[in-house]
């Protein structure tokens, strides 16, 4: 029985505490692209709002072609994907490269909305990195609200 005690050292947390454990991913978002380094993944940044008929959403694509874009509505649930091609070339020439870098990658997000979404009367359009999606609610899906008796 004894030998299955444990002692207690208040002090071992302490002992392994290092303030600085998090400090990049505290300052990654605050750095500019140029100071991050290439191989920082892009995010996909959105503003979902809502008024009475619809839901109204802007995600941030940037450098991405509107035909690799994806949008998926399946009653409240909204998914979308992006295929990203980033391709640089400095100081390249016809002879040989001095610098090439590229990045291929895919963005997703999905969210789910309070109410199903019409995904017939559905809208997107993108335009200068920003695509905007009009939901418009499903008439009759709404809750009840039930009075206790």
């Amino acid at each position: 029985m004894a030998n299955s005690l444990m002692r207690i050292d208040p002090f071992r947390e302490l002992a392994r505490f290092d303030p600085f454990r998090d400090m990049d991913d505290m300052f990654r978002d605050f750095a500019p692209a140029a100071w991050r380094g290439a191989d920082v993944v892009p995010r996909m940044r959105m503003d979902v709002s809502e008024t009475d008929k619809e839901y109204l959403v802007k995600a941030e694509i940037p450098g991405v072609q509107k035909e690799d874009i994806k949008v998926a509505v399946n009653g409240n649930q909204v998914s979308l994907s992006a295929e990203i091609k980033d391709e640089q070339q400095a100081g390249a020439n016809k002879t040989g490269a001095l610098r090439s870098e590229r990045y291929y990658g895919q963005l997703q997000r999905s969210f789910t909305l309070p109410q199903d979404v019409d995904d017939d009367q559905a809208e997107a359009r993108y335009e200068n990195g920003v695509l905007h999606l009009t939901l418009p609610k499903k008439v009759g899906t709404g809750g009840k609200q039930l009075s206790i008796q």
